[in-house]
């Protein structure tokens, strides 16, 4: 039912049943090519989702797949930084070029279009969400076969507004081992849930730490419950991931394609 249905079907000649349900999916710019979208979410900030993203896209490039990123993390972008790419090589009157890393991974990110990528991102909620969807609509992705979406934390505007713009695919959820994370990923798998989408599984990050002399296990944050909650919400688990400081040091030097993906072989397969 419309905003303007007065409740008399015989002022339109159609009772509410016969209608179809408007689709809000956002058209992509007829120049592009996209296959399968996955967005890459959490429930809370500092849990390496962007981390996550960046090795699902050099794994699936690694695997001969065109792929991209959509960072639609608009207040928090440090895609362009894990990939040592720094502004969008230009634009047309139609469309906006995505940068593209050494191994040909296009990305858009608003920290590519900001005269200091240093600056903050002083908007509301709806040009927030307006940024995202254009970063599908008016930006040239070439012939991409998969592209991942950093996703910002928590289920508000910007989630809300990629969930009902984008053709989603499939959502990865990237946890940690911490006594809250059962909330945090129920209400993930909640809002996908609702939003119709498929969750393929999840990812826990800084999972474990391993002594490089002795090689023990040793849980930095804590007994993990990632089994419970896999088993509560009846999603796979994808990946446990370990804190590796090798895995910061080459983030910051913008060498996110080197990283070692063989964690994530589970996740790749998901994904495929």
């Amino acid at each position: 039912m419309s905003e303007q249905c007065s409740g008399n079907c015989s002022s339109c000649g159609e009772s509410c049943s016969e209608r179809k349900e408007e689709s809000l999916i956002a058209a992509l710019n007829p120049n592009s090519r996209v296959g399968k979208v996955i967005a890459v979410v959490s429930g809370k900030g500092g849990v390496g989702k962007s981390t996550v993203t960046s090795m699902l896209a050099a794994a699936m490039q690694r695997a001969g797949k065109r792929t991209a990123i959509l960072d639609a993390d608009i207040t928090g972008p440090s895609i362009p930084k894990s990939f040592g790419v720094s502004e969008c090589p230009g634009a047309t009157e139609e469309f906006l070029f995505p940068a593209k890393t050494e191994r040909g991974i296009q990305i858009m990110s608003i920290n590519l279009l900001l005269d200091n990528e240093k600056d903050p991102v002083l908007w509301r909620g709806p040009i927030i969400a307006g940024a995202v969807k254009q970063f599908w609509t008016d930006v040239f992705w070439d012939d991409v076969d998969y592209m991942f979406v950093d996703m910002p934390p928590g289920t508000g505007d910007v989630p809300l507004t990629v969930f009902q713009s984008l053709p989603i695919d499939g959502v990865i959820i990237v946890t940690s081992p911490q006594e809250l994370v059962s909330m945090i990923v129920g209400k993930a798998a909640r809002m996908a849930e609702m939003m119709h989408v498929p969750v393929l599984g999840i990812v826990e990050n800084y999972s474990y730490f391993e002594c490089p002399d002795c090689g023990k296990r040793h849980q930095i944050f804590g007994q993990s419950h990632l089994a419970e909650v896999a088993a509560e919400y009846h999603l796979p688990v994808l990946a446990q991931l370990p804190i590796d400081p090798a895995v910061a040091e080459m983030i910051d030097a913008g060498r996110a394609e080197e990283l070692n993906t063989d964690h994530l072989e589970a996740a790749i397969a998901a994904i495929m």
